[in-house]
């Protein structure tokens, strides 16, 4: 496997160009009604499109992020992958012995979710925890989004870009390692599980796919009230606020259109995820900087790849996570649950497929876990792994 080392560097008129349109930002018309109810609030909006425009540093954040070990990689996926040049993050533990672990993100997020949680699993001693518990993490971009060139043909599912990344851990000398993941994140973490468990000792998630779909037996195993009380919040939430997850799973290169050609479009539409979907009371900026937002907004606009992250929603649609009746996963799974996640699954939900042997009901956070609660997050991931330790 050919591995380059990879720097990030913008051109100065990309610059130039993402200020000019941002200044031109046609603004839309609307009906007064109460900030948020209908989607990303004007006000904020102008408010960033403005700091974008003058006051935030892409130069500090590239600095920044170019301080992380990042590579990029020719991989050949087994199971029928072809190759894909996959861009990662891959960060060595400083302990005696740390334990391969591959980290997958989602969307509207990018590897850059990752920047404190990564300093927690690979230097733990910096943060009062054992050296001993030290992680190797790779964190690799999914096709289509960031650095990570899209797929050259349909078809790249989870399960496609799970092989390719139980190829890029063996190309990297991990026979053996875990996994962990939330939003497409999980799914590609569920796939490594499902499909190359020889190499993965254990996965653990922070999000179930909406799309995860066991086999029921009403008479032997009829739906607990439990159950059934989260498929109605499920539907509940669809209804009301997965328009976007629609629009992505088939119709996205319409709405990649307007968004490709619009910042202040694209920070409409991702920021209002990072505020909906987050443990924030209302206020986005009690969670995430303006800086923090624009940094992972812009490497969206610069790398120009909303429209191929939303084709991941397509290609999950039509390879979704049904399971047949008795078709168990094999390697252990540790769930941690987080009180302002999307979906709230019960135990047994994911008992029907998964030997479940960690559950954690976190106190606080939701769905952009890493970046929210790394801290717990870290104690959650160190907990499970250490059980896989020699």
């Amino acid at each position: 496997m050919h591995i380059d080392r990879f720097e990030i560097r913008v051109p100065e008129e990309a610059l130039d160009d993402l200020r000019r349109r941002l200044r031109a930002t046609r603004w839309a018309n609307a009906t007064p009604s109460p900030a948020w109810q209908q989607g990303a609030d004007s006000a904020w909006l102008r408010e960033l499109v403005a700091y974008w425009t003058d006051e935030y540093d892409w130069r500090a954040a590239e600095r920044a992020l170019n301080r992380l070990p990042q590579f990029m990689a020719e991989v050949g996926g087994a199971g029928g992958a072809g190759a894909q040049r996959v861009h990662f993050v891959h960060r060595r533990g400083a302990g005696p012995k740390p334990y391969p672990l591959v980290i997958t993100h989602g969307w509207p997020g990018s590897f850059v979710e990752f920047h404190a949680l990564l300093d927690r699993l690979c230097d733990p001693a910096a943060f009062g925890a054992d050296p001993a518990e030290a992680f190797d993490v790779v964190v690799p971009s999914l096709p289509g989004f960031a650095f990570s060139p899209a797929p050259g043909a349909p078809g790249t599912s989870a399960f496609q870009i799970a092989d390719l990344w139980a190829a890029l851990m063996r190309g990297l000398g991990y026979e053996r390692f875990g996994a962990q993941g939330g939003d497409l994140g999980a799914g590609v973490s569920i796939a490594l599980a499902a499909r190359h468990s020889p190499a993965v000792e254990g996965i653990h998630l922070n999000f179930l796919p909406s799309s995860y779909e066991p086999a029921i037996d009403a008479a032997q195993a009829p739906l607990t009230e439990a159950e059934q009380a989260y498929l109605r919040e499920k539907t509940d939430w669809a209804a009301l606020e997965g328009g976007y997850a629609h629009m992505h799973s088939t119709k996205p290169q319409t709405a990649a259109a307007a968004l490709n050609d619009s910042p202040a479009g694209l920070a409409a539409w991702i920021g209002e995820k990072f505020r909906a979907w987050s443990d924030c009371d209302g206020d986005i900026e009690r969670r995430f900087s303006k800086d923090t937002l624009l940094t992972d907004l812009s490497l969206y606009w610069f790398t120009g790849s909303i429209g191929t992250s939303m084709q991941m929603y397509w290609e999950n649609r039509l390879q979704p996570f049904r399971f047949a009746a008795g078709q168990r996963v094999a390697p252990p799974v540790a769930f941690a649950r987080f009180p302002k996640e999307i979906n709230h699954p019960p135990r047994s939900w994911l008992e029907r497929v998964f030997d479940v042997t960690q559950w954690t009901d976190m106190p606080r956070g939701g769905h952009f876990a890493a970046m929210e609660e790394p801290d717990l997050l870290a104690a959650d991931i160190r907990r499970f792994f250490k059980r896989f330790r020699e």
